[in-house]
């Protein structure tokens, strides 16, 4: 075996570990050697034992405090190791470092890197609020649709530019608002702030255009005021809800579904919306997210719901349509709890419930690059080697976690009669269920 088929680890040291279940039962302790490498580490022991080989997507949560360093697993086991002597700090900078590399590697999914190497000090807090969390010393990272911080001792934040609504640039401090009401503050940059805020601005300005010119090529017949107005609320893909789209034109939204129209699912469409409560209704349009994999996406949110716990409802269909013709299915999630929505006999509860599904949906697709895997794989699925990509994505994005936990079923686009009574099929079944947990599957 050559060298290029087994490199030599990046870092290894002794150790004293520990591992315990989730009951706080021992199963294993010793002295070791720690054994770090691309994507995963080792603990070798010393004497007897078992080796143990854990992927760094294994690794849920990570805490180092007085000297040790301690690791939540998938598998609900606790990890820890001590005695690491001098090259505690050294361990602990590397293994988060390694760690975040992979991380950055699935969440990010291809994107381009445009800056990186920017080292700052970085606060963050929420808005209107005198306490900020200190998050110490990072680097700072430009991607094509998203700000990443990467802490030196700590897990990276990623901040897709579509959700910072305010910037200000004052005497080499740069601070933004987010959507969330979240408020950072990168300072100490020294001669990197001037080429840094240049570059982010430039990215800025690049996402607001391309949004712009993309609606522009695809509705030509729209005027420029109208398609900037559009564009602030369809940002990077965005599905808007028709009662926006139609407060800036009531024309806009007709040619959005025309678009729908001509990708050839009109009729299932149709079908959705005689079912929907329509101002709730969204579009959106997605240009480039895999550069020329992808092309262009349509997609829409199409909210299923009333008061009348007996009808067809409690259901949100999604689908995204590609230019390239990849397969075909409808996506439906519970809007709440199944019981919860016979009980709602309000149907303002209701709009607010679709409003805020409605955010979670968009920020979950954008995040994952409209990837439906991640949303309906089952976690047994999520071991197999070419899905483990994902596992990272599940455990940090909190809007695909509650898309998995709400994910109903999907119906696949055979025939359009089959697509329309399974359809009815899965919302009767979502009726019926009583538990949370239940999914529907084709018969």
């Amino acid at each position: 075996m050559s060298k290029e088929d087994n490199p030599p680890p990046i870092m290894e040291c002794s150790c004293s570990y520990s591992l315990v279940d989730e009951t706080g039962t021992i199963l294993e302790k010793g002295e070791s050697i720690v054994r770090l490498e691309e994507e995963n580490f080792s603990i070798l022991p010393k004497k007897c034992g078992d080796p143990l080989f854990i992927s760094f997507r294994d690794t849920v949560e990570v805490f180092s405090e007085s000297y040790k360093v301690s690791l939540l697993l998938t598998s609900k086991e606790k990890l820890t190791l001590s005695d690491l002597g001098y090259k505690y700090e050294d361990f602990v900078r590397v293994f988060l470092r390694l760690r975040n590399e992979l991380i950055l590697k699935d969440l990010l999914m291809h994107e381009t890197l445009r800056k990186s190497g920017v080292k700052a000090e970085v606060t963050c807090g929420k808005e209107n609020e005198k306490d900020e969390k200190d998050k110490g010393t990072c680097e700072l990272r430009l991607y094509e649709t998203a700000l990443v911080v990467i802490p030196d001792d700590g897990e990276l934040t990623r901040i897709p530019y579509s959700e910072i609504t305010e910037i200000q640039d004052q005497d080499h401090v740069l601070t933004f608002l987010t959507d969330r009401r979240e408020r950072w503050t990168f300072s100490k940059m020294g001669y990197d702030f001037d080429p840094f805020v240049n570059t982010f601005s430039d990215l800025m300005n690049e996402l607001s255009l391309k949004v712009q010119s993309s609606l522009k090529e695809l509705l030509p017949q729209i005027n420029p005021s109208i398609i900037r107005r559009v564009a602030r609320f369809m940002k990077e893909g965005k599905a808007a809800r028709r009662k926006d789209i139609e407060t800036v034109s009531p024309e806009l939204w007709k040619e959005l579904e025309k678009k729908l129209a001509v990708s050839g699912i009109k009729e299932e469409y149709d079908f959705l919306q005689s079912l929907a409560q329509k101002d709730k209704m969204c579009i959106g349009l997605k240009r480039g997210l895999l550069g020329d994999l992808t092309g262009e996406y349509i997609w829409f949110l199409i909210p299923i719901y009333s008061t009348n716990p007996d009808e067809p409802g409690n259901a949100m269909a999604m689908e995204a349509i590609s230019d390239k013709g990849s397969g075909r299915a409808t996506y439906f999630f519970r809007i709440v709890k199944r019981m919860e929505y016979k009980n709602i006999s309000s149907i303002e509860t209701l709009h607010s419930k679709v409003d805020e599904l409605i955010e979670d949906m968009n920020r979950c697709m954008l995040a994952i690059n409209f990837r439906r895997e991640p949303i309906y794989l089952p976690s047994e699925k999520l071991e197999e080697p070419q899905y483990q990509k994902y596992k990272f994505a599940i455990a940090k994005i909190s809007e695909l976690q509650k898309l998995r936990e709400l994910f109903i079923g999907r119906v696949i686009h055979s025939s359009s009669d089959q697509w329309k009574r399974d359809v009815l099929a899965l919302l009767k079944f979502n009726i019926e269920s009583l538990e949370d947990t239940a999914k529907w599957k084709a018969e």
